[in-house]
């Protein structure tokens, strides 16, 4: 065990190991867009959603357990592959890299992720820590995301969750094209498939999350 450790501690292995955890991440994301996307179907069908993730309570703690230990990894490999990729570049640079020589959302990672991040505290001390305390066969999940203070139907809510989530697809761009480098695989003869998937995931993905908040926020 020694040897996987060793080898997490290297700059390689910093980095396969927030590519990993980041496109588990994003497969998650894939999931959680198909359950939030259920609010356009009205009250009824989301609450129903919600009540049938409640009877499987075992499974979904778990999977919670899973996916924070991923975000843990993901934000402390990210923290540490930035410093040390800063320090790197103390050393062989004199000039810093500008927008000569960086793409935006190469240069916004820090600024996107800790944003991101933020987004995700908010969410998970409104809406999840919400849920967690209804317990009633009648709980209306749905009028909690929609119409509470903290629902979709506050302009300034809704309008923090659609900054936070484009912030989101330009951390998500970035981050699949270093996965790919990371992985070898960016230059190979499956690169417009790779680019391709990695649209869905950066573009298709969170355009679906900003559309719930832009309807109920702004159009409904």
């Amino acid at each position: 065990m020694t040897w996987i450790f060793t080898f997490f501690q290297s700059s390689i292995g910093k980095k396969i190991l927030m590519a990993t955890t980041g496109i588990l991440l994003s497969l998650f994301l894939a999931t959680h867009l198909l359950g939030n996307l259920m609010l356009f179907g009205g009250a009824e069908m989301f609450n129903n959603y919600v009540h049938s993730l409640a009877n499987m309570k075992p499974v979904v703690r778990f999977a919670e357990v899973i996916l924070t230990l991923l975000f843990l990894a993901h934000i402390i490999s990210g923290i540490r592959v930035t410093l040390e990729n800063k320090r790197a570049k103390s050393i062989s640079y004199k000039i810093s890299p500008g927008p000569e020589t960086t793409k935006l959302h190469s240069r916004s990672m820090a600024i996107s992720g800790s944003i991101v991040f933020i987004f995700l505290v908010f969410h998970l001390q409104t809406f999840w820590y919400s849920f967690q305390n209804m317990h009633s066969a009648d709980a209306d999940f749905y009028d909690v995301v929609i119409n509470s203070k903290v629902g979709y139907n506050n302009p300034l809510i809704a309008g923090f969750y659609i900054l936070a989530l484009l912030l989101l697809a330009l951390h998500l761009r970035h981050g699949f094209q270093s996965a790919f480098q990371t992985f070898g695989v960016g230059d190979s003869r499956y690169k417009s498939l790779i680019e391709t998937v990695a649209v869905f995931f950066w573009l298709v993905i969170p355009l679906g999350f900003i559309s719930i908040p832009v309807y109920f926020g702004f159009i409904k």
